[in-house]
């Protein structure tokens, strides 16, 4: 899979298939502050991921 990591500007190539929550746990990032796209369309941290999809990780901002 294609990963795009926003925080770090960088895109690697990972061997992974499951759901987002458990990616997020390998690339040790908190799910409570990012958002996840898979194939350009947000998906939740319940939805399934292949070697196959183009992964987005950005990060949320938030301001008052």
């Amino acid at each position: 899979m294609k990963i795009y990591i926003q925080k770090t500007g960088k895109n690697q190539q990972l061997k992974f298939s499951g759901t987002v929550l458990a990616l997020l746990y390998k690339l040790k990032l908190n799910p409570e502050t990012v958002i996840v796209t898979k194939n350009g369309v947000l998906v939740t941290e319940e939805d399934k991921l292949t070697d196959s999809d183009v992964v987005e990780v950005l990060q949320v901002v938030s301001g008052g």
